[in-house]
């Protein structure tokens, strides 16, 4: 009973050091989050996706009707201006035209002896041996086969000029970049011209065509860099310039856009039409700022981990309520007043402090899309730093401008170096690179 009494103990023992030991290894970790404060630049940017084009692209359709009897040119073909690129069957057009032929012989015919009755017309009349109507009735004659004559005349000519559109002619020099058609299509003009081949003038010179939002469009201006990706070369930049902002909107689902034109160059031939890309429009900078991760301002400590307990954003979230209560209670007007600017201040810090997944503006230069952000006046916001003891001590800044990522922040509670509280740590968080990223995990 004894041996048993003993062993119990024992096994008792080891549990109780083992749980001892898991709980001081599990408490011996981080309990947050941080990343450090930098100093460098901020960009804003504006980001909208556009596709690209040649700057010059032409269509070349056919103005008459018929089949595709021969084709000239494919994909991808260089071409020269009055290179012929297709032929229609020309049969039913030399038909016509030899019709039109004869029809201005036999006119001529006509004008020929219409001619020479009126000829014998006026022999006649001179010597009185026919009436004056019969001489204006030959007259009449002559001038109404003269009009036939350049009737026919004319209908030879378009005949002749339909027979020419059966070859299809390059109207500059390019690359083919679309074939429509194939040897023994028919191909319908009837209504318009049906587009047979698009030819690229040059590629080595490209556009992109972009839309950017009404609430973006005031800070993009003619003239200003750009950059873009496209999926093909996602790890490579390209350049280009702002050279047209159109005036007519475009709205879609009650979301108003404007057309923005990118220049761009293409020497290299990597950039093909029709791609999709990813511009970025840098439209405001600040150097050489302190920067702080936007996880940072959304993040909100639990009041126990705080050094005082809470008790400061205690008394921020009473004085709202105690400025009313104030005024109404009859109190002066300079009280009152401080009353409502603590009110306004509060209310500007918790909407500093919200954001990000909690659904409010973490601070000035915050806009709703990511990576765009917006120029303003500073506002004021908390970050947390971790004490020795373990404990959070807030930190107030004013925010001054974002890129989506990093904050330039002011003020002299933080300096190069300095650590910041991102959020709460997870083993998964933990195991990312940086020890989680710049997305808050914090509680709101």
């Amino acid at each position: 009973m004894k041996k048993a009494l003993i062993g119990a103990v024992i096994v008792a023992a080891i549990v109780a050091g083992s749980v001892l030991i898991l709980s001081k290894d599990k408490n011996s970790g981080p309990k947050f989050r941080k990343e450090k404060v930098t100093r460098g630049d901020v960009v804003a940017t504006v980001t909208a996706t556009g596709t690209l084009s040649a700057v010059t692209t032409v269509k070349v359709g056919s103005q008459v009707s018929g089949i595709i009897a021969s084709l000239h040119a494919d994909f991808n073909s260089e071409v020269k201006k009055g290179q012929l690129l297709a032929g229609l069957d020309p049969t039913p057009f030399q038909t016509s035209v030899d019709q039109r032929r004869a029809d201005l012989e036999r006119a001529k015919v006509e004008l020929r002896n219409a001619e020479l009755v009126l000829a014998r017309a006026k022999k006649l009349l001179e010597a009185q041996l026919q009436a004056q109507s019969e001489y204006d009735t030959a007259k009449a004659n002559r001038d109404g086969a003269a009009a036939a004559v350049e009737q026919s005349t004319a209908a030879l000519r378009q005949a002749e000029t339909n027979l020419a559109y059966t070859r299809i002619l390059s109207p500059i020099d390019g690359v083919v970049v679309d074939r429509q058609y194939d040897i023994g299509q028919t191909v319908a003009a009837s209504f318009q011209a049906p587009v047979l081949f698009t030819i690229a003038q040059d590629l080595t010179k490209m556009q992109v065509l972009t839309n950017i939002d009404e609430a973006d469009i005031g800070r993009v201006k003619e003239g200003q860099e750009a950059s873009f990706s496209v999926d093909a070369f996602p790890d490579r930049p390209f350049r280009g310039k702002v050279s047209q902002i159109r005036l007519s909107p475009q709205t879609v689902q009650n979301v108003v856009t404007y057309p923005v034109l990118l220049d761009v160059a293409n020497p290299e031939l990597r950039l093909r039409p029709g791609m999709t890309a990813n511009v970025s429009v840098p439209v405001d900078r600040r150097e050489d700022v302190l920067r702080v991760p936007n996880a940072a301002l959304r993040f909100r400590p639990d009041p126990a981990d705080l050094e005082d307990g809470g008790k400061k954003d205690a008394k921020k979230a009473a004085r709202p309520s105690e400025a009313r209560t104030a005024e109404a209670a009859g109190a002066p007007a300079g009280d009152a007043a401080d009353g409502a600017r603590s009110s306004r201040a509060a209310g500007g810090e918790r909407a500093g402090r919200s954001g990000g997944n909690g659904g409010g503006r973490p601070g000035a230069g915050f806009s709703g899309r990511p990576g765009a952000g917006r120029p303003g006046p500073s506002r004021e916001a908390d970050v947390y730093v971790e004490l020795p003891t373990g404990k959070l001590r807030a930190v107030h800044v004013k925010t001054a401008l974002t890129d989506g990522n990093v904050t330039a922040i002011e003020g002299d509670g933080l300096k190069d170096g300095d650590e910041v509280i991102l959020g709460l740590a997870t083993a998964k968080a933990m195991a990312s690179p940086g020890g989680g990223g710049s997305r808050g995990m914090g509680r709101m």
